[in-house]
């Protein structure tokens, strides 16, 4: 299953003057979460979606009608009536009614990964994080077990204990993986989670606590676009479109 958490405010957006979220702006023809979505084309008719969002905008009608239009064939749409205390909980409360063994690839409606194919080590593996070298400390971070091996030992939000930050990619072989735990973090106070909010990346340290097999898997940085804040918008609208 592909879930796209979709509850966030778009606040930044809306600040900078914008009047609609920004999965539903426009670049070259078409809505931003269409750029966002073609990132799974080649699995659009033998992969369940699912979509978490917020009611306003009507965002469950337009997200039904870009489905159709894509030609995703098997998606849900799970609307929530309040804000969550970060994507985390997004997708727990999402998640409440799919099979416990369904693998989970959790990906942003704001990023785009032109061609993007499941790595193998989905395969062999209890969970990974798609990962690009990097540095700077807005990132979601993964620390391998050393620099020959794909297998990380820690995973961290905003604090740099590696150069691999993560694309906002992450999949968790078995879902109930990813809501185990999310109840160990969300039991935690609010003081222990990292950068005070449910965020997806700090859950694999958990897993790895259990002695889960958690990998991560590298692409380069020119792999990725991100469109996440108002400046990456106006410069994806004058770059190539990756979809042509």
């Amino acid at each position: 299953m592909i879930v796209i958490p979709m509850a966030g405010l778009s606040s930044r957006f809306f600040k900078a003057g914008y009047t609609q979220p920004k999965y539903m702006l426009e670049a070259h023809g078409r809505p931003l979460f269409d750029h966002a979505l073609l990132s799974f084309q080649r699995y659009f008719t033998h992969l369940s979606f699912l979509f978490i969002v917020r009611s306003d905008h009507d965002t469950p009608a337009f997200v039904a009608r870009r489905c159709h239009a894509l030609g995703i064939t098997d998606f849900q749409i799970v609307t929530l009536d309040k804000a969550t205390r970060g994507q985390a909980e997004t997708v727990a409360l999402g998640l409440t009614e799919i099979d416990p063994q369904m693998p989970l690839t959790i990906f942003n409606i704001d990023t785009f990964r032109p061609g993007f194919a499941l790595p193998e080590l989905t395969e062999c593996s209890d969970g990974y994080l798609e990962v690009f070298e990097g540095e700077g400390d807005n990132w979601s971070y993964a620390k391998p077990l050393d620099h020959a091996s794909d297998r990380v030992i820690e995973t961290a939000e905003k604090n740099p204990i590696s150069n691999l930050c993560s694309t906002g990619l992450y999949h968790f072989a078995h879902a109930k993986d990813f809501l185990q735990a999310f109840a160990v973090e969300a039991a935690k106070p609010i003081s222990q989670w990292q950068k005070q909010e449910l965020y997806i990346a700090p859950l694999y340290n958990q897993l790895i606590a259990e002695g889960k097999d958690i990998r991560y898997h590298k692409i380069h940085r020119d792999e990725v676009i991100f469109c996440g804040v108002p400046a990456e918008f106006t410069a994806y609208l004058h770059a190539k479109d990756p979809y042509a």
